[in-house]
């Protein structure tokens, strides 16, 4: 019998703080220190490290919600600089040590054990069919240090749904700047104002919100539609419902347990990043 949805977001709420410790300072100081020149550089470089060396627009395809030109000005110039074998490393350290300083005490606690043993469990038995960058983290050795074994399965997890949200976007024909816009007005937020659009070109921002305003989901005032808010719930709603299989491995009475045992753990992780 399948879990029910709201226990597979409660999922996604408490992986997503475990794995994006990849995206904290630790990790980023790391891959300064093989030759990246900034933040970005370290990003596509771990981020993409799974795929190998796929060129800028494999990754653009896959990674789907970055702006036309962003990717290839990282791609394949941090190849010159480490490997994808290198990079994988780099960051598995760099995700471990960050989320052992974040977590304090819970990192040698039998908790986080079990919760990464189940985590694991899940992380590894979904189906690959249609998840690109899923699938080249499948491909990778679990850890075996237990700390670095949960990062490993809850980003194994995080990516898992990022490719089900995907084609979730796509199914609704959202585009990967579209989708930023709505997560924007989601949360409030006018598109030029959101952290991932605003340093876009201005004209080419208000194309891309004329467009949707065109299409009924976004209002004369740049706010959502009622359209718009529902296309966003429905998106939402069947990434859940794709990001379900991956825990069909695990009794309700293990789910449950994992939610709880990852609770404080996820709570401790939680940290601003710049």
């Amino acid at each position: 019998m399948p879990h029910p949805l709201a226990k597979i977001h409660r999922m996604f709420e408490l992986v997503e703080p475990i794995a994006t410790v990849t995206f904290s300072e630790v990790p980023n100081e790391a891959f300064l220190a093989v030759g990246m020149r900034n933040y970005w550089d370290g990003y596509f470089a771990g981020r993409a490290a799974p795929l190998g060396l796929a060129p800028a627009e494999v990754v653009h395809a896959v990674f789907y919600n970055f702006a036309d030109g962003e990717v290839a000005r990282h791609i394949p110039w941090v190849w010159g600089k480490t490997t994808p074998q290198e990079a994988i490393a780099v960051r598995e350290r760099g995700s471990a040590t960050a989320l052992r300083q974040r977590i304090g005490q819970l990192a040698d606690s039998p908790g986080l054990v079990r919760a990464a043993d189940l985590a694991t469990r899940a992380a590894v038995s979904a189906p690959t069919e249609g998840r690109a960058l899923y699938a080249g983290l499948r491909a990778l050795d679990v850890p075996e240090e237990p700390v670095a074994r949960l990062w490993h399965a809850a980003t194994l997890l995080r990516e898992h749904r990022g490719d089900g949200h995907n084609a979730a976007l796509l199914a609704h024909g959202i585009g990967g700047t579209e989708a930023h816009v709505l997560l924007a007005l989601s949360l409030g937020m006018r598109a030029e104002e959101f952290g991932r659009t605003h340093h876009l070109p201005k004209a080419q921002l208000a194309g891309v919100v004329d467009g949707m305003r065109r299409r009924g989901l976004v209002d004369a005032a740049g706010g959502f539609t009622d359209a718009g808010r529902e296309t966003k719930e429905r998106i939402e709603a069947l990434t859940d419902e794709l990001a379900a299989p991956a825990y069909d491995v695990l009794t309700a009475d293990e789910l449950d347990e994992l939610i709880a045992g990852l609770e404080p753990i996820a709570a401790a992780a939680q940290e601003d990043d710049d």
